[in-house]
């Protein structure tokens, strides 16, 4: 009795565990499926990233990055935590989030317990009017009305909005706008929304703000702007902070991820209605308003990025490195609030918390600088394909130089190459073939006597046979060539004890200019 006992109960405990495994496999089962018989099999991988509704966060929330990174084989996955900044860098340091969008007052303050878990890879924006501090009027219309006075400040700790008011109390000497707990003045919220609200329902006399809010409080009756950024520079930095070991592990896909950044802000950029309507729709607001944001918010390109935060250039090009400076500047106000009593960063080394690798690849390619090896190689990109562009898009481009070059002569009197001229653009391709993915402005020029309307012609008629050239004996895309004839409208600077006649007869020339999108 007791073993049939036994044998039913084992029978049993076999069924419920079998239905246990079956509930929890199924899901998995189902899934599978669904993943093999559609086009989600061509995912390789899920990349992670964590963020808030801050306007210049928009590209990665937009629907290009999201096409472009899928149509390379990877779902972006965007969380919005409502800017939970600890809750953002502890993520981070558990491998939760594989990327996190911040500011870098934010990562320096929250990301220090976890001994900085990421590194920067670029920086995404600059508040440019897009974080403020705005007041009911009948409180203040002046950061000095408030001197002297307990003021009811409402704002997002260990955020953006914080450390706005730390600087403004570091440099104006301004305590009363930063009041400690004990007051009753200090009014703490989750989020710029909150922010909003606690001012509008008469709780709050200050908010400080972050875009779009910082527009809607605006439109109210009685709210006035006291601070914003728009009167700074480099008060508030936005950066991409990549996890240390997501880094180590995937740098392909961190620097498929940075392209694909900068490729969809450009396209946005360039198709400026379809941002804007996606704007609207995600925040609910007219034009004007989204229009108000975008101009309250500086994105910088690949190439600002390079040259002008992380000290990355071609040869020849000048650049700087700004974030380091911001990240110092931001390290000292930290210390006058308090926060630290020294630099709270791996010894002290900002740059320990920087990797500008990916960038430096990224800028090898796009600059185009490149020696190429064999035979095959040269004929390869002598023949790269090149999108069209439209007349604005060219006048868009940055210049990268003027390629020094011989005359080019033509048949006198017209736009007829003569063989000299012919053989200096030979010449010119050797120089060319190291530059394969800038685009080329063929610009000519005559003197500036004689009918300037005829002049202007036949400039364009010269500028038109060199590209004719290139692209006929030597396969160079049409697409990738623009000619501009400015007949004698940007004359040669006449030096010092030059004859009139020598000067006149170096007028006529063409010049070949390096240009570059500004991705």
């Amino acid at each position: 009795m007791n073993k049939k006992l036994i044998g039913a109960g084992l029978l049993v405990l076999v069924a419920v565990v079998a239905m246990l495994v079956w509930k929890f496999t199924k899901p998995v089962l189902d899934e599978a499926e669904v993943v093999e018989t559609s086009d989600a099999k061509d995912v390789e991988g899920k990349i992670t990233i964590a963020l808030d509704n801050w306007v210049g966060y928009f590209p990665f929330r937009s629907k290009e990055f999201k096409k472009r990174m899928r149509q390379a084989g990877w779902e972006v996955k965007v969380i919005d935590d409502a800017a939970d900044y600890h809750a953002r860098m502890k993520q981070l340091n558990d491998g939760e989030i594989d990327f996190a969008v911040v500011t870098v007052d934010s990562y320096i303050l929250n990301a220090a317990k976890h001994n900085y878990p990421g590194v920067v890879v670029t920086v995404i924006d600059e508040s440019n009017g897009g974080d403020a501090v705005v007041a009911l009027e009948k409180a203040g219309k002046s950061l000095d009305d408030f001197r002297g006075k307990s003021v009811r400040v409402a704002f997002t700790p260990d955020s953006p909005s914080h450390y706005l008011l730390k600087a403004l109390k570091s440099h104006f000497n301004l305590n009363e706008l930063l009041p400690s707990g004990l007051t009753g003045m200090r009014i703490e919220t989750k989020g710029s929304e909150e922010a909003l609200q606690k001012l509008l329902s008469g709780q709050a006399d200050v908010a400080v703000l972050w875009e779009p809010d910082v527009s809607r409080a605006l439109e109210q009756p009685g709210v006035v702007k006291i601070f914003s950024t728009k009167e700074t520079e480099r008060y508030v930095v936005d950066i991409l902070v990549v996890s240390r070991d997501f880094l180590k592990k995937n740098p392909k896909e961190v620097k498929l991820f940075l392209s694909n950044y900068f490729r969809a802000l450009k396209w946005y950029r360039d198709n400026e209605e379809e941002w804007f309507k996606e704007l609207e729709a995600e925040t609910k607001s007219d034009r004007k308003r989204v229009r108000d944001m975008v101009d309250g918010v500086d994105w910088p390109s690949m190439s600002q990025n390079c040259t002008k935060w992380f000290g990355i250039s071609a040869p020849g090009e000048d650049s700087n490195e700004v974030l380091v400076e911001v990240i110092e500047s931001t390290v000292n106000v930290l210390i006058d609030n308090d926060d630290f009593k020294a630099s709270p960063l791996p010894d002290e080394d900002p740059y320990k918390i920087i990797y500008s690798g990916v960038l430096q690849d990224l800028y090898a390619g796009y600059s185009g600088v490149k020696t190429p090896t064999t035979v095959a190689e040269a004929m390869l990109t002598q023949g790269m394909k090149f999108e069209p562009l439209a007349a604005e898009n060219w006048a868009k481009l940055q210049p990268v130089g003027t390629l020094k070059i011989q005359p080019i002569v033509f048949q006198s009197g017209t736009f007829q190459l003569s063989t000299e001229g012919k053989e200096e653009l030979d010449k010119l391709m050797q120089k060319l073939k190291h530059f394969p993915q800038y685009r080329i402005k063929v610009v000519g020029h005559t003197s500036n006597e004689g009918d300037p309307t005829a002049n202007k012609q036949l400039s364009q008629e010269r500028a038109e046979s060199v590209v004719q050239y290139l692209n006929v004996t030597h396969n160079v895309d049409f697409n990738r060539c623009l000619a501009h004839g400015l007949g004698g409208e940007q004359p040669l600077i006449r030096e010092a004890g030059q004859s009139y006649r020598d000067w006149q007869y170096g007028l006529p020339r063409v010049e070949i200019v390096l240009v570059r999108e500004d991705l």
